[in-house]
């Protein structure tokens, strides 16, 4: 007796939202560096960020009373509004009837790291409003570029850990210069030259941990604009996480998937953050 299966539009429908789901979650890079606040289940689409301005101490008396000359607390409040972001596809019954590999998994993925690198663009293109820059769009990053970015966070009191978040062209000038592009030296390098030179990660410098994403983008002078920055620079606010829907199209023998989230992003603190600019070359 002959024995026949079918996968069922439920199958495929869990299977792409499964794949989308961990792509999402693994190939969003500067999403979890910054600030998340979730509005999940909450109403509006608006969510205000309080900003603590700082206290000073000072020597007192023995018998002398604070409260009397009380210090002024003052907050201030940035904004960050949710919009919707979404991708769709198409997928015929011949393609998944021919595919010879798991479809729902591909179509899944492939909606994932859309949605993944919006997210991810979109807050990397808030790393050109940070005041504070350190290189040039004429001269390429430097090991140096770091600890001066290090320098003026530690200076305006930004709270660690610091992050960087690069261009791989960016970062390819860090490891060359922590390797000596591989050249025989007469010093031993450090351990971020040796992780450099045998698996390409540049881990962390000058108390910094440097991330790599093609998501940063250039200046209009072809630099490229990396940022060194706290964790408090940038929010990020969730209003609605990742969803999938399906609707057959019985007409064109096709079911339709769609995935749509709903989030915001704000510069909190200007002067937490440092623009990286570097040459956009390889040289």
């Amino acid at each position: 007796m002959a024995i026949s299966t079918t996968t069922t539009l439920n199958d495929l429908y869990a299977n792409i939202v499964q794949a989308a789901l961990y792509t999402l979650s693994e190939q969003t890079v500067i999403r979890p560096l910054v600030r998340n606040y979730n509005m999940v289940g909450t109403p509006g689409l608006v969510a205000q960020v309080p900003i603590y301005g700082a206290l000073t101490a000072s020597g007192i008396a023995e018998d002398a009373d604070l409260i009397g000359t009380p210090s002024t607390f003052s907050t201030d409040v940035a904004t960050i509004t949710a919009a919707e972001i979404g991708v769709g596809v198409e997928l015929t019954d011949i393609a998944r009837e021919g595919a010879a590999e798991d479809i729902a998994a591909a179509v899944g993925r492939q909606m994932g790291d859309a949605l993944a690198k919006k997210v991810d663009t979109d807050l990397a293109a808030l790393f050109s409003g940070f005041t504070n820059v350190v290189g040039s769009g004429a001269a390429e990053l430097t090991v140096d570029s770091f600890f001066q970015a290090a320098a003026i966070l530690r200076a305006n009191q930004a709270p660690g850990p610091y992050v960087a978040v690069i261009h791989p062209y960016q970062a390819y000038q860090i490891k060359k210069q922590l390797t000596n592009a591989g050249a025989t030296m007469s010093h031993n390098l450090s351990e971020v030259g040796n992780s450099a030179l045998m698996d390409g990660f540049v881990g962390r410098l000058a108390g910094i941990d440097i991330f790599e994403s093609t998501v940063v983008t250039g200046a209009s002078s072809g630099a490229f604009e990396g940022a060194v920055m706290s964790g408090d620079a940038i929010g990020y606010m969730l209003k609605r996480d990742m969803r999938i829907e399906e609707e057959r199209n019985a007409s064109k023998r096709a079911t339709e998937f769609v995935g749509t989230m709903a989030y915001g992003v704000k510069e909190i603190f200007d002067v937490y953050g440092v623009k990286l600019l570097g040459d956009a070359q390889i040289n």
